[in-house]
This record gives C-alpha cells, structure tokens and sequence, in this order.
C-alpha cells in the first residue's frame, strides 16, 4: 500500500479533494442561495402568471355578459321595431281604407251632380223642344187674337213657375 501512496497521481487527487471540499464550503451556500433566488423569482412569476390568467378569465366573463347583453338588447330592439313597423302598417291600412272611402264618397257626389245636371240639360232639352213643336204648332193653328190671349197666361203663370 505504500506504493500507492508514492504515485504523484494520488497526491493529485487527494489535493483535488481537498481543494474540491474547501472550495465547496464557500461555493455551496452562494450556489443554494442563487438556486433560491431563482426558485423565488420563478415562484413570484408563476403567481404573477395565475393572477394575470384569473384577471384574463374575468375579463373574458365580463365581456361575454356585455355581449351576451347586448345581443339581448338587439333583439329587443328589432323586436320593438318589428312591433312599431305592424302599428304603422295598420295605421297606414286604416288611412288609406278612410282616404278611398272619402274618394268614393267624393266620386259618387260627383257623379250624382252629373247626373243632377245631366236630368236638367235633358229636362231643359225637352222644354226647349216641346216649346218649339208648341210654337210651330200655335203658329200654324192659332190666329192672332187667340195668340195674345195664350201669351197673356203664359206671362202671368210666369212667375208662379219661376218661383216653384
């Protein structure tokens, strides 16, 4: 065994040891505490992270309820408006019923004006006519004394007439 102890490559190692544990005495602590620092820093993010995930989650809840609510209130809207859009279209039926009806009522007092002054030009026609056929029939038969007699009534009748 003392052989082994002669060899300059065992000295190597044991002043390796030697220098290995004296060095890890004074590194050992300064790598734990930079291992710590880490483990720290890497704790600190991950809550960091989780809390960022729940405000994100909240955020994403908050804004599916905005448009949850305002697709809710579209559809309110539209609906509303479909029912106002039925109220005018029923106003408006009810409008133009009453405005035909005012034409037809209109139209018809027309036309029974027309007809009022159509019985008036045809009365007036046949007056004018049987006045004529009178006249050319007086004229023809009637002599002169019986003429004026005939005019004479005719003129005081006349104002009997007019006024009736």
């Amino acid at each position: 065994m003392l052989r082994f102890a002669e060899s300059p490559e065992f000295w190597v190692a044991v002043a390796f040891v030697i220098f290995v544990a004296g060095l890890w005495n004074k590194v050992a602590p300064l790598i734990a505490s930079s291992l710590d620092a880490r483990a720290a820093r890497i704790e600190k993010d991950l809550e960091e992270a989780a809390k960022l995930r729940e405000e994100a989650h909240a955020l994403l809840a908050q804004y599916q309820r905005k448009q949850h609510d305002a697709l809710k209130e579209a559809a309110d809207i539209v609906a509303q408006a479909k029912v106002e859009a039925e109220r005018y279209a029923a106003r408006a039926v009810i409008e133009l019923d009453g405005a035909l009806k005012r034409r037809e009522q209109l139209a018809m007092q027309r036309i029974a004006q027309a007809e009022q002054q159509a019985l008036q030009e045809v009365r007036a026609a046949a007056v004018d006519i049987a006045i004529a056929a009178t006249s050319k029939l007086l004229v023809g038969k009637l002599d002169a004394g019986r003429h004026d007699a005939l005019i004479d009534a005719a003129i005081k009748e006349l104002p009997r007439k007019l006024n009736a």
